[in-house]
């Protein structure tokens, strides 16, 4: 990963609700287990270098939505809570970039680069990594600092959350993001 000012560098953490702690705790089948705590170790290293950090907060509008502002899904999990002056955006749809402030925020502040983590893989990190690419952003999506959940398809067929998340990844690398892991990243911070 070549090395930018970290000042050029925006780290964006999508959806890293409570909501998915009840999914799980429902019998869903998550991969990638330490996804959270890479989380906050890129928090971490944004912070040191005092790189700017986005939050982004899905906002249900469907009745019976896990994300429903006031339920017990839609706050933040406490390894991922934001500190003052990190701006927190709510977004309604998948894309971060849609009926937000997301990207003139990012062109405001000179941002060349953005490294997306958060949830889900296959869904809201997804959508916002291709807007991101599509944007003319450097995407790099940190693939230990996301994860996705167990799905059955149209066919019913069964799909693991792994198989998934590979997949997910593969369609994403070199055309829209470059896939990176939290380790790779931080070191390339920490050397810029």
């Amino acid at each position: 990963m070549s090395n930018l000012p970290p000042s050029k560098t925006a780290l964006v953490v999508i959806d890293v609700q409570r909501a998915f702690d009840a999914w799980e705790a429902a019998g869903k089948h998550r991969n990638n287990p330490q996804a959270v705590a890479r989380i906050a170790d890129l928090l971490a290293a944004f912070r040191a270098v005092r790189a700017p950090i986005f939050h982004i907060r899905h906002e249900g509008t469907r009745p019976g939505s896990s994300f429903l502002p006031g339920g017990s899904g839609y706050p933040v999990k406490d390894e991922a809570k934001e500190r003052d002056g990190e701006p927190v955006i709510v977004k309604r749809v998948n894309s971060a970039f849609i009926g937000t402030d997301l990207e003139a925020r990012l062109r405001a502040e000179g941002i060349a680069r953005v490294v997306i983590c958060g949830a889900t893989t296959n869904h809201c990190v997804e959508t916002t990594t291709r807007m991101a690419g599509n944007l003319g952003f450097d995407t790099r999506l940190v693939r230990d600092a996301t994860w996705t959940f167990d799905r059955i398809g149209p066919d019913g067929d069964a799909h693991s959350a792994e198989a998934i998340h590979a997949m997910t990844l593969a369609n994403l690398n070199g055309e829209f993001a470059t896939i990176v892991t939290a380790a790779e990243t931080i070191a390339a911070l920490q050397g810029a």
